[in-house]
């Protein structure tokens, strides 16, 4: 006897209902429950855009938006405008991936995060400024990954320590002493191992001892002697095994 868990659960549309019943299903470019654009499922629907992507450009109206967001995937580029706008975001997500870079700025005010999330990693390195007061810190992240390192002062002082942690991992090492006071160790730690040697000074007092002995690993002689009475063991020892290789 079948039970309920062994019944097929495969959404099957009714063909003797469909308009593709005499040229596509007779041609065999189709098939229900495997390879059919009327089944709410995507996999079957996208199955049948493979198989039939002249099609894809018939669905950008559909009321379904799975449907409208697969046939995205399928649109040769220059039929995609009409879903600029479309009140989706999983279809503007396929757009995003999908438009020439140029259509790109359309998306940069996107409702959705991960439609401007797209943009920021595709966007030309020249319009990424626009983008840096995103009000998602993982959209300024991806801005701080990829914008002109000689433009990245403007995410310094940015409200995320992730946003800012990228920055103190590409601004240009003269630049390091504009973050020297950051709230976040972590990040003041990438600073100290970045940090041209000739500047360490001004990050040779910081509150937190690991900071310290960054500094103490690279700081150079005179340095060192300064901070020979630092008031944390570790950064001590280090400071004098130094300076005795130094010595010898």
């Amino acid at each position: 006897m079948q039970t309920p868990a062994d019944k097929d659960m495969t959404p099957t549309a009714d063909c003797n209902q469909c308009r593709y019943k005499d040229s596509l299903l007779a041609a065999q470019r189709c098939k229900p429950g495997d390879c059919c654009v009327v089944a709410e499922s995507g996999r079957q629907i996208d199955r049948f855009f493979r198989n039939n992507p002249g099609f894809a450009e018939e669905y950008i109206e559909d009321s379904f938006w799975e449907r409208r967001a697969i046939a995205a995937r399928y649109l040769a580029t220059n039929k995609l405008r009409p879903l600029l706008n479309d009140p989706d975001e999983a279809v503007r997500r396929v757009l995003a991936y999908r438009v020439p870079l140029e259509w790109l700025p359309e998306l940069m005010r996107d409702s959705d995060r991960e439609v401007r999330i797209t943009v920021a990693d595709r966007l030309p390195e020249d319009q990424l400024e626009h983008m840096a007061e995103d009000k998602d810190y993982l959209v300024r992240v991806y801005v701080a990954r990829r914008m002109p390192v000689g433009r990245l002062f403007r995410l310094v002082t940015d409200q995320d320590d992730q946003v800012r942690r990228t920055v103190a991992e590409r601004i240009p090492t003269v630049s390091l002493g504009l973050m020297v006071n950051d709230t976040e160790v972590e990040i003041r730690r990438i600073i100290a191992r970045r940090m041209d040697a000739a500047d360490l000074a001004l990050i040779s007092q910081d509150p937190d001892w690991t900071v310290r002995y960054e500094v103490a690993l690279r700081a150079e002689t005179e340095l060192l002697q300064h901070m020979q009475h630092d008031e944390d063991e570790e950064v001590q020892r280090l400071v004098q095994e130094r300076m005795a290789h130094m010595d010898t």
